[in-house]
């Protein structure tokens, strides 16, 4: 009989009802899913919401990382329900099912524990500054804090470790870090091809928050077939292959994904609100942390979108005048005062062969003194900022989820990689949205016509006379 006295269940809006381990022998130095999910380090993705900035523009949109984890959770046990048999038959020595999925629930649970505040903004705007990512923080602090209990776990909800096993959380670090060209090639292959779950093209996490994010948003209740995307996966000798009876769903995961991107994440009043936090930002640095967050990881747990919000509000009443001005500026902004409007705004989409590194559009910055040269001379020092929004689609793109997910050709017998697939032809390589912004719609006509002249001679020459 099941032992539901060790387990608890989390209803969840998206997944239904979630199983967790919850009782655990401490005799023996078990730890269960609980303490770690109680964990504080856990327990901050309550304060920092899931959608950085856009739950300022869409109001039912205020889900914080903290469900969005545990639905990863959920989701590694999902994927190992319908992967486990195969990884087996293509990898030798992989560990028991229990371990895997383990493995695959704690990188669910932790692959956003490093996070600060406004997600991958604060990625860009603050730890960028020190060569650090959310997913670097991440893993120090899976190795560190979060290592004791980790190596603790014997159960999941389904299956049990063998008893000559421990959860390593170096793995658990290594699986949420995205692959690099320099990655060593000493793993497993099946901690490799595990690895295409956290990275590839449909993954523990953002098979959760395309759901999670469609549902929250009101875009849609459902916006993917969940079920029939893991029905036709499994492991090839390639790595994470998909039937090609499942492309239709792969392709609506896609195209879901790429909707979300550009109606939720790149909103313009979204993208308006970056512009005035990324100015507000490289005025405040020094007041919100001080230094390298992984030089201080005890500070670090009580930093929070929240406890931000919360110092910032208190910043008009400062005696330092520098601090008091940006408290201010602040409130501006917490009272949705934006200091940018969108004036104008053009999609640019690259197929496969066009030479898309080399437009101006690839840098916001030399866009916006491309476009300063084709306005009127008396517009030539008009406050205005140009933002470019990238959406990639097409599963071979460059970086790192390039080569990591397969086809599987019925009518061929064989596994290739997700490349020109016939389904894949009608999608552009990417698309960049280009926006202009200024303080006011004064001259949105004047700068209209100047990024459609740009548009008009993205030329060599444009470059070259730079």
């Amino acid at each position: 009989m099941r032992d539901y006295q060790r387990e608890n269940l989390s209803h969840d809006p998206v997944h239904g009802y979630i199983p967790f381990t919850s009782d655990a022998d401490a005799a023996t130095g078990e730890t269960s899913e609980r303490q770690i999910i109680d964990h504080p380090w856990v327990q901050r993705m309550r304060y920092i919401h899931q959608l950085q900035t856009a739950w300022w523009v869409y109001p039912t949109a205020e889900h914080t990382r903290f469900p969005h984890v545990i639905g990863a959770m959920h989701m590694g046990s999902q994927a190992m329900a319908v992967l486990y048999d195969s990884l087996c038959d293509t990898c030798a020595d992989v560990p028991s099912r229990g371990y895997v999925e383990s493995l695959m629930r704690m990188a669910g649970l932790l692959h956003d524990v490093g996070h600060g505040p406004f997600g991958h903004f604060f990625d860009e705007h603050f730890l960028q500054g020190y060569g650090l990512t959310h997913e670097t923080l991440g893993a120090a602090i899976i190795r560190g804090p979060l290592g004791d209990l980790l190596r603790g776990l014997r159960r999941t909800p389904n299956h049990a470790l063998a008893a000559d096993e421990r959860l390593d959380p170096d793995q658990v670090a290594w699986l949420i870090t995205r692959p690099r060209d320099d990655d060593p090639s000493d793993r497993p292959k099946w901690l490799r091809w595990l690895r295409s779950l956290m990275s590839g093209i449909y993954t523990i996490d953002n098979m959760d928050f395309v759901l999670r994010d469609a549902y929250m948003t009101g875009y849609s209740q459902r916006a993917f077939d969940l079920d029939r995307l893991l029905h036709y996966s499994f492991f090839s000798p390639a790595g994470l292959t998909i039937y090609d009876r499942g492309m239709d769903a792969l392709l609506r995961f896609m195209s879901a994904r790429a909707e979300l991107f550009r109606s939720v994440y790149f909103h313009r009043t979204v993208r308006a609100i970056d512009l005035t936090l990324a100015d507000l930002f490289a005025e405040s640095k020094q007041y919100l942390f001080p230094g390298n967050p992984l030089e201080d990881l005890t500070r670090y747990l009580h930093f929070t979108e929240s406890s931000l919000l919360v110092d910032v509000a208190r910043w008009p009443y400062q005696q330092d005048d520098r601090q008091r001005a940006l408290g201010k500026a602040w409130q501006r902004l917490l009272s949705r005062q934006l200091a940018w409007v969108m004036v104008c705004q053009r999609n640019l989409v690259f197929a496969e062969d066009d030479a898309e590194r080399s437009s101006v559009f690839s840098d916001a910055e030399l866009a916006e003194r491309m476009i300063r040269r084709h306005l009127p001379a008396e517009l030539a020092e008009l406050p205005f900022r140009v933002d470019v929004a990238r959406a990639i689609f097409r599963p071979h793109t460059r970086g790192p989820v390039a080569n990591q997910n397969f086809l599987f050709d019925s009518a061929r017998r064989s596994v290739r990689p997700l490349t020109a697939y016939q389904l894949f032809q009608r999608l552009p390589v990417s698309q960049r949205i280009c926006r202009v912004y200024a303080r006011s719609l004064e001259h949105a006509d004047d700068l209209a016509s100047a990024l459609d002249r740009l548009l008009g001679g993205d030329s060599d020459d444009d470059l070259t006379n730079m």
